[in-house]
């Protein structure tokens, strides 16, 4: 099976998931209701005890980071879906790449994050956030935020994948979302935490996206927040590309091994 071919296997199914999407608009409603809940939320609600405006404009890193991380479980649902009707195994039965269904996928719910992205970056310009930094630094910082949220889109590819049902996957894919994303930098600083918790949200991958998000869009931490310390802080940016790229490695490894064995069944 060729790169050519399995690139056009790919597209054609990323093509097939984002049509179904108007048959079940739901899925994007949630995907852009959740990130301007928590801007609102934790903004409006914490912004004015933790610095107000200054706050406002550090948490948006944080909620980016969160908002392609949730992503995850989109990936999660559809796929179990998939799996559950019996579309899969319609796939099988085509002379197409084993792992376009998993790329095309993956690939479509990227194209998900990138909404949720712009109307969070919408919601966010209306509470103040700006992007303080160049153009580049910007461009740099969503297309870091995309890699992370590709990597995500392959977590939940695998809880999809192990899951014994549609209901099944969807709790999995939500149960490590609430502790992942708030044992982070995202919207506290991790000095305040106790140690063990510190040292977890240090080197969560997690915690260098929204570092790196708020470096790159020029948004500096508030005063009253102690600065990150340690190597993954200073090198947000670079941690977070290895991060990504080590995720992607291993849940895509998993995934196609995983897939091969549902197949045979």
């Amino acid at each position: 099976m060729s790169i050519v071919q399995m690139t056009r296997d790919s597209s054609s199914l990323a093509w097939r998931n984002l049509l179904n999407i108007r048959r079940t608009p739901g899925s994007i409603f949630a995907s852009i209701l959740q990130p301007i809940m928590f801007v609102l939320l934790l903004g409006y609600v914490f912004g004015g005890s933790l610095g107000g405006d200054a706050y406002r404009e550090f948490i948006m890193g944080g909620i980016f980071a969160q908002t392609v991380t949730f992503n995850a479980s989109f990936t999660t649902i559809g796929l179990a879906n998939d799996l559950q009707k019996g579309v899969v195994d319609r796939f099988r039965s085509l002379p197409m790449s084993r792992i376009a269904v998993l790329l095309g996928r993956t690939t479509s719910d990227l194209a998900t994050s990138l909404i949720s992205l712009t109307v969070t970056s919408l919601c966010g310009l209306l509470i103040g956030w700006r992007i303080r930094g160049s153009l580049l630094d910007a461009l740099a910082g969503y297309g870091l935020i995309l890699l992370f949220a590709f990597a995500m889109s392959w977590v939940g590819a695998y809880i999809a994948l192990v899951a014994r049902s549609v209901e099944v996957a969807q709790s999995l894919g939500l149960i490590w979302l609430f502790p992942a994303t708030f044992i982070s930098s995202g919207f506290v600083s991790i000095t305040a935490m106790p140690q063990p918790l510190a040292t977890v949200a240090e080197w969560n991958p997690i915690t260098s996206l929204a570092n790196a998000a708020r470096e790159l869009f020029g948004n500096p931490t508030p005063a009253a927040l102690p600065q990150p310390q340690g190597w993954p802080a200073e090198h947000a940016a670079l941690y977070t590309v290895l991060c990504s790229l080590g995720i992607i490695a291993i849940f895509l490894t998993l995934a196609v091994s995983r897939y091969r064995r549902v197949a045979t069944r």
